[in-house]
């Protein structure tokens, strides 16, 4: 049973697994399918814990930073971070890595916050595009920068394994808020993020 702090019903979800086996002319007593009705329902608690926690949690602890110049207009980029989300039309997964990049105003924040705050987001049932905006709307709550930029790039399951069977095929989202929704700046972080990858 689900808790108040916890939505996960891990007794609901094992059942359900019971009698998708089943639907699908499966025995769920054999051997080999004897325990994945638990198997899954743990999957599940870790696939969509970030629905018990706020993203903004991870940015509380931002801290003032004057900079000897005291001009703070300089981007903080962060590349490369990995994550794994479940696209909620066919509960299969999307993995990727997010590049995060934001002009801080007054507040910076440790750098390990940022793949915490992608890890949430992505932990929920997800579209990637509503992920991408997600992410960039909690940098621009949480740190109030001069601009955010959110690229995630993406191979789904969906397209990967059914349908169109597309397995070399990724897909790229861009959220922007800002400064860095100009697109000359915005350019400017697109090739430093292309270059690392050359």
């Amino acid at each position: 049973m689900a808790s108040s702090t916890d939505p996960i019903d891990s007794a609901r979800i094992e059942a359900a697994v019971l009698e998708i086996l089943a639907a699908i002319g499966e025995d769920p007593s054999r051997p080999g399918l004897a325990t994945t009705p638990q198997r899954v329902a743990q999957a599940y608690t870790e696939f969509f814990a970030g629905l018990a926690v706020d993203p903004l949690d991870h940015l509380a602890d931002s801290q003032e930073f004057t900079s000897t110049t005291g001009d703070l207009s300089e981007l903080v980029l962060l590349r490369d971070i990995e994550f794994r989300s479940i696209c909620e039309h066919h509960l299969l997964p999307f993995l990727g890595i997010a590049h995060l990049a934001y002009i801080p105003r007054r507040r910076i924040v440790g750098l390990g916050r940022l793949p915490r705050v992608v890890e949430t987001i992505a932990s929920r049932p997800q579209l990637q595009e509503r992920l991408t905006e997600e992410i960039a709307d909690a940098l621009q709550t949480g740190l109030d920068p001069l601009g955010v930029l959110v690229v995630l790039d993406a191979v789904h399951g969906c397209v990967t394994s059914r349908g169109v069977r597309q397995a070399r095929s990724s897909t790229v989202t861009i959220a922007s808020r800002g400064v860095l929704s100009e697109p000359v700046n915005r350019a400017e972080i697109m090739a430093l993020i292309g270059a690392h990858h050359e």
